[in-house]
């Protein structure tokens, strides 16, 4: 693509650069050049303009970003996504539904690379999103960009997935909370409102609440009876030890514990393990408060039917400071 200043008389279907003020209106940068255009910048008294000029091997921006989003999701529906019609070198992906997406940040990287003309940004990894929200976009930096680039870029997105919205596919929860003695009532209601308060934001509707008393035994048995597609802990005292209530009830239920602690502030106290292949989460305090911590990670993750293991969350570390 050539790009530079023309005389008036030679810039017919060029691109304008930049934007012009005339007196009969204004010309905005992307406009391809015309007799009309022509004539209103030479009675303007411009003798020259600045334009982009596409080549023969030069693709156009929509046509570039139209191609590239396309080959980002060639099965929208597979991938839980939506796709826009590209404009004035954009396109954008949407998320079809609500849920947690999944960004292959390695071949993201090494789109971004294959030429400085084309681009990708997207939400991070792992964000909860709602459906109809914008995920990503490509955006074609000039005017235009080579044949060859597009191509290299639809080449490596043939071989690979970027994008991919999870849905939630968890759909019942089992909220256990134990109560310590003189723990308030009103304080195990806000650890309830706020935990449903998330869940409900996930769509999970159905969810189960029971009180217990802050023992092993007690807590044991709740988890034990429990039946939903995932069982929540919220302890009246914070949980300190792998050995404390909330992991040793787990355990004595027939549970298996996978990790305690994780690298994320506020968050640090969380638990996570099984029962007969059902998520059990433990939450920390700090779940009682609205506020982002590392819990919501790990609750959206399991919600739509992701994995989530120690490494997963050793991983949280690096971003984990909330504060």
């Amino acid at each position: 693509m050539k790009f530079g200043p023309v005389p008036v008389a030679d810039a017919k279907g060029t691109i304008l650069a930049h934007s012009i003020g005339l007196p009969g209106g204004r010309l905005k940068k992307g406009r391809i050049l015309g007799d009309a255009e022509i004539a209103a910048l030479s009675d303007a008294g411009m003798q020259s303009v600045t334009v982009a000029q596409v080549e023969a091997n030069d693709v156009p921006e929509d046509a570039a970003a139209g191609r590239i989003v396309t080959a980002l999701a060639p099965d929208p529906d597979a991938l839980n996504l939506r796709t826009g019609a590209p404009f004035t070198g954009r396109a954008n992906l949407y998320a079809e539904c609500a849920g947690v997406l999944e960004v292959d940040a390695s071949i993201a990287r090494e789109l971004n690379a294959v030429d400085e003309a084309i681009t990708l940004a997207t939400l991070p990894a792992f964000s909860r999103v709602a459906a109809r929200q914008m995920l990503g976009t490509v955006k074609i930096i000039p005017y235009g960009c080579s044949a060859e680039a597009v191509e290299s870029a639809e080449a490596l997105l043939q071989r690979n997935t970027v994008l991919r919205v999870h849905p939630v596919i968890r759909r019942s929860a089992h909220l256990i909370l134990t109560q310590t003695p003189g723990m308030k009532p009103k304080l195990v209601e806000k650890g309830a409102d706020a935990v449903i308060a998330r869940l409900t934001a996930l769509g999970i509707h159905d969810v189960h609440q029971q009180v217990v008393p802050h023992e092993t035994s007690a807590l044991a048995e709740a988890v034990a009876k429990a039946k939903a597609d995932m069982v929540l802990i919220l302890t009246g005292s914070a949980t300190s030890d792998r050995g404390d209530v909330g992991p040793a009830g787990l355990v004595a239920a027939g549970g298996v514990l996978t990790r305690f602690g994780m690298p994320v502030d506020p968050g640090n106290l969380l638990f996570l393990g099984e029962l007969a292949e059902t998520p059990v989460i433990g939450l920390p305090g700090c779940a009682r408060s609205p506020k982002l911590n590392g819990a919501d990670w790990v609750i959206e993750r399991i919600a739509c039917g992701l994995e989530v293991s120690p490494e997963d969350i050793a991983d949280m570390g690096v971003g984990g400071l909330l504060k």
